[in-house]
């Protein structure tokens, strides 16, 4: 790989990761169509970590709220958490909503990674969540805010997130679909998503850390390269993206998704032959 690749590669996750296209099928696509090699594993994770730090530099006041609330609650109410405020609410919402990814990453990311990269299954599952995302948009009824969110909500969008695993899918497309169709507003569902995604993150790039140790020193340069493109990219999709909700739909989107697939199927079938 050259730091031309890097930056391109880091900008693609910077905009596949918030916007609902799928950055793990982008990371696939990407490469399968200009004939590059795989970039590796190492790679992806230092990618991936850009798009953590954007997460946390957009959603910190957020965090550093949720937290402060949520010690001041365990310390007045102990586990009592009808009386916890807001905030502390949500936290405990997100802890249980990043459940089911934890469950089924820490079980099966392996056998996803081995089994399921090849470009013309990318080029499904993009198609297949693009209709999900126009059910769901198109049929709700948007008329709920993030205060309203509950224990029901939290595990159905955890498990949507858990979805995510299958290239193709993408985190932010599935948990937006499922914050949907439980009738969500666009610009709760983003946030929601947004905030729930965090923790995956994190955990993620705890796990996968110690593979960067196994870069070379120009490998090191490119990973900082990626890693900078995909944060500076994914910090204004993220301030974009919330904004653009506010007053459009997921249709863009979900054209996009239905474009990319039939591109990919068709240059899949014109190179077999």
């Amino acid at each position: 790989m050259d730091f031309f690749r890097a930056a391109i590669l880091g900008i693609v996750q910077g905009l596949s990761e918030f916007l609902p296209i799928s950055s793990s099928g982008h990371l696939i696509l990407v490469p399968a169509l200009f004939k590059w090699d795989d970039q590796g594993l190492a790679f992806d994770v230092g990618l991936h970590m850009g798009t953590l730090l954007a997460l946390l530099a957009y959603f910190w006041r957020d965090w550093l709220k949720m937290f402060g609330s949520g010690l001041i609650d365990l310390k007045d109410h102990q586990l009592r958490m009808r009386s916890y405020r807001q905030e502390s609410q949500l936290l405990w919402l997100i802890a249980l909503g990043s459940l089911p990814a934890a469950v089924v990453g820490l079980l099966f990311e392996s056998w996803f990674e081995d089994n399921v990269r090849q470009p013309w299954l990318v080029a499904i599952t993009l198609a297949v969540v693009g209709t999900i995302m126009l059910l769901a948009d198109r049929q709700s009824r948007r008329d709920r805010e993030m205060r309203s969110v509950g224990v029901v909500d939290a595990v159905l969008i955890g498990l949507a997130q858990a979805c995510a695993l299958i290239p193709g899918v993408s985190r932010s497309g599935a948990t937006m679909s499922m914050a949907l169709f439980r009738h969500l507003s666009r610009d709760a569902a983003a946030r929601f998503a947004f905030l729930l995604g965090t923790p995956a993150f994190v955990g993620a790039a705890i796990l996968k850390a110690p593979d960067i140790s196994d870069a070379t020193g120009r490998e090191y340069g490119e990973l900082a390269i990626g890693f900078a493109a995909s944060a500076i990219v994914g910090f204004a999709v993220i301030h974009w993206l919330l904004r653009f909700l506010r007053t459009r739909s997921l249709m863009t989107f979900v054209v996009y998704r239905y474009g990319v697939a039939v591109v990919t199927l068709v240059i899949g079938a014109i190179r077999v032959a």
